[in-house]
């Protein structure tokens, strides 16, 4: 069984199509404005092949230009997928000189396979849900980390290792807490007859732990508003005569 990762629009790129295949897992996007994506045609001498699809239809992928690099492109994808290099470091290699064989020899791949995946995408209703229903919980889950994550606009606003770590593994402490806690909540909610029977199978399907509307980041403030302030620092006791 192969991996996936779900993308928004943005994540539709030929070059991360390329990564992803030789990578071993599918790439599956959201294509919001699916009439301008251009499918490459398997070979020359295909005009007539596909009437229909002619306005889409643009040149033949260059399978030779593959053949020639391939060595090239299976030692970086080795390489990511041992973690003896990162995927931004390769590319940041090669967008300093698009014209690198091995990159251009990638978008190939990734023009292949991103011409696969369209015609999957348009042939495919149940793909199209599945890739929806993914991005939801991703959505969903950055969103609950907007919450929990708040210092500093949830950026990390630094370069060094060691603070990355401890600013993730916090992070991930307090989703997995968060998790938790609504995990909990949902059991004792399904273990109610009367929630039992109300909620339909579809409906348990839809549950998930990842809600956050109930944390309050800051804490709990409570005012009084019949209890008056002491701005000037420490309260001073009345003088004799001097009104309450």
């Amino acid at each position: 069984m192969r991996a996936y990762d779900y993308v928004d629009s943005h994540g539709q790129t030929e070059i991360g199509f390329g990564v992803t295949r030789l990578s071993g897992f599918d790439l599956l996007p959201r294509i919001k404005q699916i009439n301008k994506v251009k499918l490459y045609r398997i070979e020359s001498g295909e005009s007539d092949l596909y009437p229909r699809l002619t306005p889409a239809m643009t040149r033949p992928i260059r399978w030779d230009l593959i053949e020639q690099n391939y060595d090239q492109m299976i030692k970086y994808a080795t390489a990511i997928k041992q973690g003896t290099a990162s995927t931004e470091a390769i590319l940041r290699r090669f967008t300093e000189s698009a014209a690198h064989p091995t990159y251009q020899a990638m978008l190939e791949v990734g023009r292949a396979q991103k011409t696969i995946f369209v015609a999957r995408y348009l042939r495919l209703r149940e793909l199209q849900r599945e890739i929806q229903e993914g991005l939801n919980v991703v959505e969903s889950s950055n969103g609950a980390n907007s919450v929990i994550f708040y210092g500093k606009g949830g950026d990390i606003a630094t370069n060094r290792r060691e603070e990355l770590e401890m600013s993730v593994l916090c992070l991930r402490i307090l989703q997995a807490a968060l998790v938790y806690i609504n995990t909990l909540m949902l059991q004792d909610v399904l273990a109610d007859p009367e929630w039992t029977e109300l909620l339909k199978p579809a409906d348990q399907r839809g549950l998930t732990p990842l809600f956050w509307q109930h944390v309050q980041p800051c804490g709990e403030v409570r005012l009084d508003v019949a209890k008056r302030l002491s701005l000037g620092g420490a309260a001073q006791a009345p003088e004799a005569g001097d009104p309450d």
